[in-house]
């Protein structure tokens, strides 16, 4: 079998332009399907606009000479048979669904750059020892019914359908009726579960802004981080804003904002990669010449280290018990998630470097601070992800950019990656 070196007038920059601007015209092409108005996308799951992009990427697929198929939760596989094809395959992809009104390239990018790299591989190299699948997942952002992950969820068996019963959408719709009325969820359709997949790679735009600042091609991703919610309840005493004097109140607000200042302060002192958001306030009575009698906040808590963020997470938990106490208020907290970092498998993020420097792409290895579905095939194989620029670091968003240069380089990377690891040395030494 020819090396991918030896292939005449191919060098790196050539081909990742080729990918580049093949990326660019399937994503335009993609957006299509629950674009709107606004310029943004809007594909929930189980919607028409989902259920018509799946069938136009099997379509897509089944021209590149895939073996495609769905499975009952609504995951789309487009399989390249290798030569050993009991041998456990290599996977890569992402998620098809969107938030609403979203960008064009969340989940979207590392489905179309999976397609163009591995179509290329098959053109060139033909058919890998291990075979490669490429998937495009049923759901990731939890932006129709109250469930994340449903898609990479079902695949590693941490959602069964006992999950979903009695689970509505906004507009009352039970999460099962969407499923059927899209075409999914039958008993005789494939069981989504799956104990045959030797590794997962996804290639995913930042959705953050460190890429760009640093000019950077490639974010090697060394883990995804570790997520404690918390909602913060306090309790003081309504009372009039006039005829009460400063020290003799229990405002729960004014109680409230030294927490958050607390916590805004610690995490800043603390230092990267950690961070701390306090996202949902809200007050009783809210009225403007009441003394708030409760407050309630939300905290959310990031970090890659379990130790250090539950370690983080004690220590305001403590102060703001302290800060309660001194203002005369009581506080109640509940953690309502606990996700533990994801690391992502060393000898992956290590071949992921070296092809970077082989070929002379700048690259950092960084945390994810965004939840994705690696993090959820990382529990059950070993599993990479790599990221390239977003502009602004915008994301969710109509205003979502990466240049066709950085998508390219991105496709570029992946091919390298599939090809070490379903054709060439990788696959022959086990590098996994």
């Amino acid at each position: 079998m020819e090396t991918w070196s030896e292939l005449p007038g191919e060098g790196a920059a050539e081909l990742a332009a080729s990918f580049g601007r093949e990326a660019e015209q399937l994503l335009n092409w993609l957006s299509g399907y629950g674009a709107d108005p606004q310029g943004g996308v809007t594909r929930l799951l189980y919607s028409d606009s989902w259920a018509e992009a799946q069938l136009a990427l099997a379509e897509r697929m089944k021209r590149a000479g895939f073996a495609v198929s769905f499975d009952r939760a609504g995951n789309l596989f487009g399989r390249l048979e290798g030569e050993d094809c009991d041998a456990p395959a290599i996977m890569t992809g992402s998620h098809i669904d969107t938030v609403a009104s979203g960008g064009r390239y969340d989940g979207a990018y590392g489905i179309i750059a999976a397609l163009l790299a591995v179509e290329h591989l098959q053109r060139r190299f033909g058919k890998p020892r291990r075979s490669i699948e490429v998937i495009a997942l049923a759901e990731e952002e939890g932006s129709r019914f109250p469930m994340t992950y449903w898609g990479s969820g079902s695949i590693a068996g941490l959602y069964h359908e006992g999950h979903i019963e009695g689970m509505r959408d906004s507009t009352g719709i039970e999460f099962r009726q969407a499923m059927k009325s899209a075409g999914f969820g039958k008993p005789e359709q494939k069981d989504c579960r799956r104990s045959d997949i030797a590794l997962f790679v996804e290639l995913h735009i930042e959705q953050g802004i460190v890429l760009e600042r640093e000019s950077t091609s490639i974010g090697i991703v060394e883990a995804i981080v570790g997520q404690k919610r918390f909602a913060i309840q306090i309790t003081g005493e309504a009372n009039h804003a006039g005829t009460t004097p400063m020290r003799m109140r229990k405002d729960a607000l004014a109680a409230a904002a030294e927490m958050i200042r607390a916590v805004r302060q610690s995490a800043t002192l603390h230092g990267a990669p950690l961070v701390a958001t306090v996202g949902r306030l809200e007050l009783e009575p809210n009225v403007p010449n009441v003394i708030p009698g409760k407050a309630a906040f939300t905290v959310d808590v990031r970090h890659d280290d379990e130790n250090v963020l539950g370690d983080f997470c004690s220590r305001m938990i403590s102060e703001f018990k302290e800060i309660a106490d001194y203002n005369g208020v009581a506080m109640a907290h509940s953690l309502w998630m606990d996700v533990k970092p994801a690391p992502m498998h060393p000898a992956l993020t290590d071949l992921t470097e070296t092809i970077c420097r082989e070929h002379r792409l700048s690259y950092k290895r960084m945390v994810s601070g965004a939840g994705h579905d690696a993090q959820v095939f990382q529990r059950m194989c070993p599993t990479a992800m790599v990221f390239v620029p977003s502009r602004g670091g915008i994301s969710h968003s109509p205003l979502e950019y990466t240049s066709p240069d950085d998508l390219g380089r991105g496709v570029y990377v992946l091919g390298r990656m599939l090809y070490q690891l379903g054709y060439a040395e990788a696959y022959k030494g086990g590098v996994v």
